[in-house]
């Protein structure tokens, strides 16, 4: 929803869990800030046995010494019970801080957990942190490097988004989930935030144009060998080409091209595009075709929990 609409919503007062069926099957588990699941009335093994990520939200326009207090005790029973679940910080609402300000914040925040898991004997805690906002793409950013280390033959998508990108010149690449806006996977370039929303606003297009247009006619007679994913590509004014490819009804590769003679080159760029898609289909070993509607692919293993 429009941001300024979740003004709008109500706190978190019991845990809701929301079932996401996509390209990954998994559920998050939404805990109320003031429950007190360490107590011994909760079953632990019940809340963590199945977790993948642990993500944290701590509120910077707030006082969060409370918020980090439980945090550490939380680090501390995962560590000593659940080592491998990953635990990801979000310093959320930074948008209100001045840069300055939420710097100052961010080091504070990570300091105070790192003195409280250091007394109790965790020397560099496999703790993660990011800056998030919902003014901005922040929070996608950040949630699609959780689900990335929840990914099995991740490395072996990123080897083939580079090869990709560095034969076509590419600038940046993304792997997208259609549905939620997160990228499974990119190229080892520097994330620039800027085209990382224009790709994800460029998605929303091309979907709206797709659910439109693409609907199956009595009248409509093919020529030929059809094409059944989307493929679509942009000229800015600055002559950056924005290049989409469905790779199936979860999936689409974005790329962001700053080569002017690109467009001269569209159609080598989709037979790169196709055969990388090709690639991706060897790499999980079963076609998107044959893919059954809602079950996690073969050789995929989705976090069973948050």
């Amino acid at each position: 929803m429009p941001p300024n609409e979740t003004l709008f919503l109500e706190s978190t007062t019991r845990i809701q869990k929301e079932s996401i069926h996509s390209f990954m099957d998994f559920q998050v588990w939404d805990f109320p800030g003031q429950l007190e699941y360490l107590e011994p009335s909760f079953d632990l093994e019940e809340i963590f046995a199945g977790l993948g990520a642990l993500v944290w939200v701590i509120d910077a326009q707030d006082d969060y010494i409370d918020s980090v207090s439980r945090l550490s005790q939380t680090t501390l029973t995962i560590q000593q019970f659940y080592p491998n679940i990953n635990i990801e910080v979000f310093i959320h609402k930074v948008d209100g801080l001045s840069d300055e300000y939420r710097t100052d914040t961010f080091q504070d925040i990570v300091q105070h957990i790192s003195d409280e898991l250091s007394d109790a004997g965790y020397e560099n805690a496999p703790v993660h942190y990011y800056l998030t906002s919902i003014y901005d793409y922040s929070v996608f950013e950040a949630f699609s490097k959780v689900i990335q280390k929840l990914i099995p033959n991740l490395s072996t998508l990123e080897n083939l988004i580079n090869t990709l990108t560095n034969n076509c010149g590419f600038e940046k690449t993304y792997l997208f989930d259609v549905l939620s806006k997160i990228y499974i996977a990119s190229d080892t370039r520097p994330v620039d935030m800027a085209s990382y929303e224009m790709c994800s606003d460029y998605i929303d297009v091309i979907v709206d144009v797709s659910e439109l247009y693409s609907w199956d006619h009595p009248d409509r007679k093919p020529k030929g060998e059809q094409m059944l994913e989307a493929e679509s590509h942009v000229i800015l004014h600055d002559e950056t080409m924005i290049h989409l490819m469905e790779i199936n009804k979860y999936l689409c590769l974005v790329s962001v091209i700053k080569n002017p003679e690109a467009k001269e080159k569209k159609g080598l760029i989709d037979m790169n595009c196709r055969t990388f898609q090709e690639a991706l289909n060897e790499v999980f070993s079963r076609s998107w075709e044959e893919e059954p509607e809602g079950q996690v692919m073969e050789g995929q293993q989705g976090p069973r929990g948050p």
